[in-house]
C-alpha cells in the first residue's frame, strides 16, 4: 500500500465499485432448474460445500469448528444470484439460525424469490431461503436484491 500524505493511493477512483469478495471459497452449484410459479416468483434449490479446508474453521471454535453464519447468509447471497445474476444484494432483512453446519456439511438451499410489489417489475426481488443440513434447519434467510433481471 503506497500512502502520500496519509492518504491511500492504491485505494479505487471515487465512483468505483468495490472488488467483490466472498468469505466463502466453496462453489456454489444449482440443483435443477428454476422454475417460475403462477403468481410470477421463482424457486430454485442448490448446494454448497462447508468445505473442511476454509481457513476459518481454524478459528471458528476452536476444538468445535462451525461454519459462521456470515457464510450461511453468503450461500443465500450466490444461490440467489445463479437465478438473478444482474442482481445486487440491497439488505439482509432477517437471518435466523437454528442449527450449526459443521465441516464438510452440505448446505441444501432453497430459495423463493418474489418481485417486491413495492417498487414493482424486476428492478428489487425478496428472497426466502431455508438452508438445511443432514441434521435438519440450520437456517432461515431473507434478502432483497435490486436492479436485477431475469439473467
Amino acid at each position: 500500500m503506497t500512502v502520500a500524505g496519509g492518504l491511500r493511493t492504491d485505494a479505487p477512483a471515487v465512483g468505483t465499485p468495490p472488488r467483490a469478495a466472498s468469505p466463502v471459497s466453496a462453489p456454489v452449484r444449482i440443483v435443477g432448474t428454476p422454475q417460475r410459479a403462477d403468481d410470477g416468483s421463482l424457486s430454485a434449490a442448490t448446494a454448497c460445500l462447508a468445505d473442511p479446508d476454509e481457513a476459518f474453521f481454524a478459528g471458528h471454535y476452536p476444538g468445535f469448528p462451525i461454519f459462521p453464519g456470515v457464510c450461511v447468509i453468503e450461500c443465500v447471497h450466490r444461490s440467489a444470484l445463479l437465478v438473478l445474476p444482474s442482481a445486487r444484494l440491497a439488505a439482509i432483512e432477517s437471518a435466523r439460525f437454528r442449527g450449526p453446519v459443521l465441516p464438510g456439511d452440505e448446505l441444501a438451499v432453497e430459495l423463493v424469490l418474489t418481485a417486491d410489489s413495492d417498487t414493482g417489475g424486476d428492478d428489487a426481488w425478496r428472497v426466502a431461503a431455508t438452508v438445511r443440513t443432514v441434521r435438519g434447519t440450520a437456517a432461515t434467510v431473507r434478502l432483497r436484491l435490486t436492479s436485477g433481471g431475469l439473467g
